[in-house]
């Protein structure tokens, strides 16, 4: 009986146990599903943000897409196209960046990681979005500059009659504090012989008496004959002249693209640069052989000798300004880098607060005289001005800056004025050597003079101290006067200013006392207040403001219709 109860408590114990233990866990029916994610990233780039899409499957990159970027084609396509597909079969983005597109490869590779790990690789923080326009300074200068060269070419005509050029580079530049580039405006004048076969280029004959030029008139390269040798044809020359600025969508360069716009190019490559670092970047950056900007793929062994010899970046750099800027910044057409370095050899500071705009304006004229030799040949001069204009919010002027170019035939006898003698071959000019008014011969006939003379011409502002006028003053203080004046004025104002206080006679300002009727009876009728300022202008300008010496109101108001944008905030 025990035997049996003691058994009975096993049992019992046993069965209470085995309700207590738990189930037998079920088998699996098959492996778990991992979770597919699509993840976005972004790297900076050469030329901005670069985002990409990663796949993950659990720990595992399934697959890396470039979608959106600004890097530079060609340069930037192998990193584009080999990166990601390294990522995915490395499962990492340590891997080897791509020969040639180390920039971009390093953005892709951020990118990715930014996209499984923003905590670690946090999203590039975003430039706050500012007008390109807009500039910021503490001090600001105006600096103005004027290169000219002469050129035998290019080619010469179906008679074997040479093309001979003339290059102006004119570079009006804004500088900070630190000589650093602001804002530019570089124009060019490129006048050649009128066998000249490119349509659209301003020509020049010489002057009147000299035999006109050989004249290839619907730019077929064959020559159709003279062209008349005349005042009016001289006159109607100059007054057809037009900077490669105001030719625009009419003169296209090799590349397709404009001269403007290869010229717009390469100021923005030299914003925020001094002078000697744009020299720096022409020496290193450009073709010891033609000026211009170096390319990949060159067949001159010394210019695939300098372009290998740089990093990536300066390739991906120099790509960007090739993608618009092609043409030379300095050979037989023109010297665009002395152009800058003059604009900063002359610069003078500015005391204005705000500009909106700027701009830059030439008007040329020809002139019969000053008079005639003492062998009664004729005496002619071309007279250039150029106007560098900074204007507020409502079109009011807050800085100006004023230059002239006078280039008159050598027989004229004014000491110091630049002179031009026509093309070689037109058998040079009469002379006054000594400027006493009578001829000492002709000037050479040759290359050498010609390009000598264009090599010594200066402007107005240049001349200086040596450039004395009649009251005593200089062509500077004269003008200087006048520039101070307009300030604060539309060039509406201007022009009313002008109509208003100069002598329709002569384009001077009115003076009390005129001989002439008309001068005393205009200025007659003007108010006491009137006079008086009148008064302080005349103390220190004389000049005329528009007769056969130029035209300085049409240049400021060329000026304003040539502005562009700025937004200039001085503090």
């Amino acid at each position: 009986m025990k035997k049996m109860l003691v058994l009975l408590l096993v049992f019992s114990m046993i069965l209470s146990l085995a309700a207590c233990s738990p189930a037998p866990a079920e088998e699996p029916s098959g492996e778990e599903e991992v979770e597919m994610v699509t993840l976005e990233g972004v790297g900076e780039g050469f030329g901005g943000d670069l985002m990409v899409e990663v796949t993950m499957e659990g720990d595992t990159i399934t697959a890396v897409e470039v979608v959106s970027h600004s890097e530079t084609s060609g340069i930037s396509d192998p990193a584009i196209e080999g990166m990601p597909a390294a990522i995915v079969e490395a499962n990492s983005t340590e891997v080897d960046v791509v020969a040639g597109a180390t920039y971009t490869s390093e953005a892709i590779i951020y990118a990715v990681n930014n996209a499984m790990d923003p905590a670690m690789y946090p999203a590039p923080v975003a430039e706050e979005e500012v007008d390109p326009s807009q500039m910021v300074a503490s001090d600001v200068y105006l600096g103005f500059g004027v290169a000219n060269m002469g050129r035998k070419g290019p080619g010469a005509d179906n008679e074997e009659v040479q093309v001979w050029s003339i290059n102006q580079v004119l570079a009006s530049v804004l500088f900070d504090g630190e000589g650093r580039i602001l804002e530019m405006n570089v124009d060019q004048l490129e006048i050649a012989t009128p066998n000249y076969d490119g349509e659209g280029m301003p020509h020049f004959s010489g002057f009147p008496g000299q035999g006109g030029y050989n004249w290839d008139e619907n730019h077929d390269e064959v020559v159709d004959g003279k062209t008349t040798d005349t005042e009016e044809n001289f006159f109607a020359e100059i007054d057809g002249w037009e900077t490669k600025r105001d030719r625009g969508e009419s003169y296209v360069l090799g590349n397709g693209k404009t001269w403007v716009e290869q010229m717009d190019g390469y100021q923005e490559t030299f914003v925020g640069m001094t002078v000697d670092e744009v020299e720096e970047w022409f020496a290193k950056y450009t073709s010891d052989r033609n000026g211009r900007a170096l390319k990949d793929g060159s067949e001159d062994a010394e210019d695939k000798a300098k372009y290998d010899a740089l990093s990536d970046d300066e390739k991906a750099m120099l790509a960007d300004v090739t993608s618009s800027a092609t043409m030379s910044l300095n050979d037989s057409h023109g010297d665009i880098i002395a152009a800058i370095k003059l604009a900063y050899e002359n610069r003078m500071p500015l005391d204005i607060e705000a500009a909106s705009t700027y701009g830059l304006g030439v008007v040329n004229m020809g002139r019969k005289g000053p008079g005639a030799d003492n062998e009664e040949v004729q005496v002619w001069s071309i007279n250039q001005v150029i106007a560098n204009s900074l204007f507020d919010d409502d079109g009011k002027l807050v800085a100006l800056h004023v230059d002239q170019l006078e280039i008159a035939t050598p027989n004229y006898d004014g000491e110091g004025m630049p002179h031009f003698s026509g093309f070689p071959g037109q058998g040079g000019y009469n002379w006054d050597e000594n400027h006493d008014e009578v001829v000492d011969g002709k000037t050479s006939d040759t290359e050498e003079n010609f390009f000598a003379e264009i090599d010594g011409w200066e402007t107005k502002r240049q001349r200086g101290e040596s450039y004395v006028m009649g009251n005593g003053k200089t062509w500077v203080e004269q003008m200087d006067g006048y520039q101070e004046v307009f300030i604060g004025m539309t060039v509406d104002e201007i022009e009313e200013w002008f109509a208003k206080y100069t002598s329709d006679r002569n384009g001077r300002a009115l003076k009390d006392g005129s001989e002439d009727a008309e001068d005393k009876a205009k200025y007659d009728a003007l108010s006491d207040e009137d006079k008086a300022m009148l008064a302080d202008v005349t103390s220190s300008a004389t000049m005329s403001l528009n007769d056969s010496h130029g035209d300085i109101i049409a240049a400021i108001k060329a000026s304003f219709e040539n502005k562009k944008d700025i937004n200039l905030t001085v503090e």
